[in-house]
């Protein structure tokens, strides 16, 4: 009997004896080889069964897990209470039984699981069951009792009436008004949150349409004739049930009349909706029945929890669908019992709840198969995001990586404006478009200073706008977006004095430089430059990327510090004094040239100017000066602006970051949580707005032209490429355009690289082809055009693809949401740039944000690119004793000393760019991040392949050793197709089909190879 007195310490012979028991005897000498091999142990059985061939009826599904409970005593009214559920963590009715307990990991008495094993070895276990009903399966399992064990009529009537007693679950409240109804029905409306029952057809079926006249077996699930009562589903919780899920009732409990337990385990066939069963209309699946007589009731309880916690364990659940035979069962539960992990009874009380953990771990090696040491075989860590698919293969054709690029990426084009009908499209568009106007205004104005304004604010937002919006159309990987960068800044500088030193025009050296660039640009596309990139590894990435955050940070900091100088603190002030203070417009001592030709140009006499009586603007307005003080660096000023600019500053961040988490945080439901998060750095900024224009300080605002013309008169929109210049200057422009190449070349591609990690699970494919040819045309435009050079932007892109990250809409109670990729699109970067075009006619709206708050905007989007950057993990490492460090993975792999050093290099390489970007050499800096690689493949002599794969991307191999290794492959191929021919009809079907399948089951062959080469005595010697 199941629940006697009986030793189950040694299970695993217990259930191998079983299992030559039901072995048949006309089997062949080469199947009991194969057999006794193939499954010595409980894991390489459970790895055979999960190999096999499945079919329409045995593929498995996501499991919901009840756990009912019943206590039938005589003279009473007994009905079935649900007590606990699964989906992937344990929650239990509290004692008080109004609410749901916290999900939290099960913790299981090993006794009772030793008791479900001896309940499945001695109690009945029908697979693939044919029933409509909940009565059918009580008939049959009964049936089934009767056949091998005395169960008298009376008895059978009773356990029959306690199958069928009415299930009473916890959601089933009296209700008193009819809100959460009316709730209940609005709720059932939403397309993706709720689950679903699938047809044949794969379409939705939702409950509502659930069939209530006829039955019907649609996909493997039979729907019971029965009404849904929609008053009686928990609508909010369904919502956490995946599409096509099934379910799995546990139902134990105590019958008075019985002197032993009836155990019984179903899987039905099909899946069948049993109304009022389950908690929520899904069909049922699997139905585990333990009843026995009064008076161990916990007993049963913890056998139910224990069958319903090994059915929401990723492998035990597979070998439940897949089973043929008892002993699958028994031999996933001894798969199972060999991975728990037993806890002292002296060190740990058991009712604790243990939190979920932030990530599951893969169960993916239980099924690995093994060798025969008995261990585990180790596989070699796949390289951590590398950049070797079959986009940067060289084709050896001219223009053949951008005909591919093209073809790759055609056929989602269209897809790429559906994807973008969503809210979050809306927030991404919102945040961005306020993040990208302030660093193209401010280019715009330091490239003006640096040119005398031949090239301004104007020209920088045009150029941006028109830049932005082909790139976004054509390009093939649109979530990059162009910006602006420090390296162009500064050649433009070199530029500009080099022109003036030397009386050539600026503009038109600066288009040869341009075309140049833009065809040397388009000569690499040509030639499949971009497959270099491969070479490109994480150490190169997160030096660059680390770079550019940290500039953001700084910049951020550091405009928010210069706005001391127009608005100084008045440090050291007497209250005393305040009478005296005062800030007058008087006549300059000494007027400049272009002081003095103003006032002759306008026929000022400044001896008849009352200057003392000039407003501050017209005080401006004549060049007048302003002297006492009050006044500051540039006038008079109030004194609140520079601490009311830090408190939007500070608070722009702290709100925005605040707000972002808001979707992980306890309060509110979780589509507005969800929405709140979106619209995060939106919201803020328009708060901040909002209280800046209340509270009245005149704090510096955002200066968006309000006139479409070039900002000086002797220019136009298109530049002569010759112009004044002498005509050998367009031959020599190729010099500097060399230099320009690289710089483009090298900011776009690392760039690209970075937002075509797998990391962010992308499905469209990339285009780095694609990506520099629309670049190269687009910069020769600009530079007809004279407008300023555009390049990818690396925080703004990667905060672009982290404002439009997907996750589980669907995810069990206590399970972190997953990570399902990136929603791409090319509406979100187009509608940026669509907007930023328009903005010289928006300056009536703009010129309220305050310039601290973007300031602010800038300060969170370098802190929050700096997220999920493994350098800055490591570098923490440093201030850790080794107790205290988390459990990263490379950790447990690479010896601390050598992290360590893979650290410093990287820091190291990190200050010399820091230290190049901030000189007046600034102009060779992306030759400095093109020598990184280079310092990347000396590392190699320091660090062993094995840690590199850790800690860093493999470089790519060499052409021979790729060919060595498909030499090696073939080999084993032959060797295998040379056993299948000596071993003749020794093997089974299914093990041939097994071994030759090149698809799916290629995980399971090492298993197979190993049985046969003992079968036909083939040795490693003998090899």
């Amino acid at each position: 009997m199941p629940l006697g007195r009986q030793s189950h310490r040694h299970h695993r012979t217990h259930g191998q004896k079983h299992r030559r028991r039901g072995r048949g005897k006309g089997t062949s000498q080469g199947e009991e080889g194969l057999e006794a091999l193939a499954h010595d142990t409980p894991s390489q059985r459970v790895q055979f069964i999960l190999g096999t061939e499945e079919d329409e009826e045995h593929v498995p599904h996501e499991l919901f897990t009840e756990l009912d409970e019943i206590c039938m005593k005589e003279g009473e009214d007994a009905e079935w209470k649900e007590t606990a559920r699964w989906l992937k963590f344990e929650e239990d009715v509290e004692d008080g039984g109004e609410r749901w307990s916290k999900p939290y990991v099960a913790t299981l008495s090993l006794h009772s699981l030793f008791e479900l094993r001896s309940c499945l070895i001695n109690g009945s276990v029908l697979l693939d069951m044919h029933a409509n009903s909940i009565e059918e399966i009580s008939d049959l399992i009964l049936d089934q009792q009767e056949l091998f064990s005395d169960l008298n009529d009376s008895m059978r009537v009773k356990v029959r009436e306690a199958l069928l007693k009415k299930h009473h679950h916890q959601n089933e409240k009296k209700r008193n008004n009819l809100i959460p109804i009316v709730r209940s029905f609005a709720e059932v409306g939403k397309k993706q949150s709720d689950p679903h029952s699938m047809d044949k057809n794969g379409q939705t079926v939702s409950p509502q349409s659930l069939p209530t006249t006829n039955l019907e077996v649609k996909n493997g699930v039979n729907c019971e004739h029965s009404p849904v009562d929609l008053s009686k589903v928990d609508l909010h919780f369904m919502k956490k049930i995946p599409t096509g899920a099934e379910a799995s009732n546990v139902l134990v409990g105590e019958v008075d009349t019985l002197d032993r337990p009836i155990v019984a385990f179903v899987r039905l066939s099909p899946a069948v909706l049993l109304s009022g069963l389950t908690e929520v209309p899904i069909p049922t699946r699997f139905l585990f029945i333990l009843l026995g007589p009064v008076g161990k009731g916990q007993q049963y309880h913890e056998i139910g929890r224990s069958m319903a916690t090994i059915m929401t364990d990723e492998i035990f659940h597979d070998v439940a669908y897949k089973a043929k035979e008892r002993d699958d069962l028994l031999a996933g539960i001894d798969e199972f019992l060999d991975q728990v992990t037993v806890l002292p009874p002296g060190e740990w009380d058991p009712s604790i709840r243990i939190e979920p953990p932030k990530n599951v771990p893969s169960q993916e090696k239980r099924k690995m198969p093994g060798v025969p040491n008995g261990n585990v075989c180790h596989i070699e860590p796949e390289p951590h995001g590398g950049h070797s698919g079959p986009e940067l293969q060289r084709t050896g054709r001219l223009f053949g990586g951008l005909v591919l690029d093209i073809k790759r990426k055609a056929p989602w084009y269209w897809s790429d404006y559906r994807d973008a009908l969503s809210l979050q499209c809306l927030a991404s568009f919102l945040f961005l478009y306020c993040a990208c106007m302030s660093p193209v205004i401010t280019f715009g104005g330091l490239l003006g200073e640096a040119t005398e304004g031949r090239i301004s604010a104007i020209e920088s937002l045009f150029g941006a706008s028109m830049t932005g919006i082909a790139y976004s159309l054509f390009a093939g990987q649109a979530l990059t977006i162009l910006g602006s960068t420090g390296p162009v800044l500064v050649f433009e500088k070199i530029l500009f004095k080099f022109c003036k030193d030397y009386a050539l025009s600026y503009l038109s050296l600066r288009a040869c430089i341009g075309l140049w660039t833009a065809f040397l640009c388009i000569v690499l596309v040509a030639t499949d430059a971009s497959s270099l990139v491969c070479y490109i590894t994480r150490f190169t990435e997160e030096a660059f990327a680390s770079l550019i955050c940290i500039i953001f940070i700084y910049e951020a900091i550091e405009k928010l510090i210069h706005l001391a100088e127009t608005y100084p603190i008045h440090m050291h002030s007497q209250l005393d004094h305040l009478s005296l203070y005062y800030c007058r417009c008087t006549f300059p001592d000494n007027p400049n040239n272009h002081t003095l030709q103003y006032w002759k140009d306008h026929n000022i006499v400044t001896t008849e100017v009352n200057w003392a009586n000039l407003t501050v603007s017209e005080c401006q307005e004549m060049h007048g000066e302003f002297v006492g003080s009050a006044c500051g660096h540039h006038g008079p000023y109030t004194p609140d602006v520079l601490f009311w600019s830090c408190i939007l500053f500070f608070t722009t961040f702290i709100l925005s970051s605040t707000l972002k988490t808001f979707k992980t945080s306890r309060y509110f439901p979780t589509r507005v949580r969800s929405m709140v998060s979106d619209f995060a750095v939106f919201l803020t900024i328009f708060t901040m707005v909002i209280i800046d224009f209340l509270i009245g300080v005149p704090s510096p605002k955002l200066q968006v032209p309000s006139v479409f013309k070039p900002t000086r008169d002797d220019r136009g929109w298109i530049i002569n490429p010759i112009g004044p210049n002498p005509w050998w200057t367009v031959i020599a422009a190729i010099i500097p355009a060399l230099l320009c190449t690289i710089l483009i070349f090298m900011d776009q591609q690392i760039t690209a690289v970075i937002i075509n990690r797998k990391e962010h699970k992308l499905k469209k494919g990339c285009g780095y082809h694609l990506d520099l040819l629309m670049v190269a045309i687009m910069l020769g435009v600009c530079s007809i055009m004279g407008l300023p050079w555009f390049v990818a932007a690396t925080v703004l892109s990667i905060t672009h693809v982290n404002s439009l990250k997907l996750e589980s809409e669907c995810s069990a109670p206590g399970e972190q949401p997953k990570f399902l990729g990136i929603r791409e699109q090319r509406v979100t970067g187009l509608m940026i740039f669509v907007l930023m075009g328009c903005s010289v006619f928006m300056t009536a709206i703009l010129k309220f944000i305050p310039m601290p708050v973007l300031y602010g905007v800038f300060l969170y989007m370098g802190v929050s690119s700096l997220q999920g950057i493994q350098f800055f993990d490591r570098l923490k490492l440093f201030g850790m004793p080794a107790k205290h460090q988390p459990d990263f993975i490379y950790l447990r792999h690479v010896p601390l000393r050598k992290v360590h050093l893979f650290t410093l290099i990287q820091l190291t390489c990190l200050v010399l760019l820091w230290g190049i970007k901030a000189s007046p050499a600034a102009i060779v800096f992306p030759m400095m991040v093109l020598a990184l690689v280079f310092v990347r493949k000396v590392m190699d002599l320091c660090f062993s392949k094995r840690e590199l794969s850790w800690l860093d991307d493999l470089m790519p191999e060499s052409k021979k050793k790729k060919l060595d290794d498909a030499k090696k492959k073939a080999k084993e191929e032959e060797e295998v197709e040379k056993m299948l021919e000596m071993g003749g009809d020794k093997f089974p079907l299914e093990s041939r089909k097994l071994l030759s399948s090149p698809g799916k089951n290629n995980s399971f062959r090492p298993t197979l190879c190993l049985a046969l080469r003992q079968i036909l005595g083939v040795t490693g010697e003998e090899r």
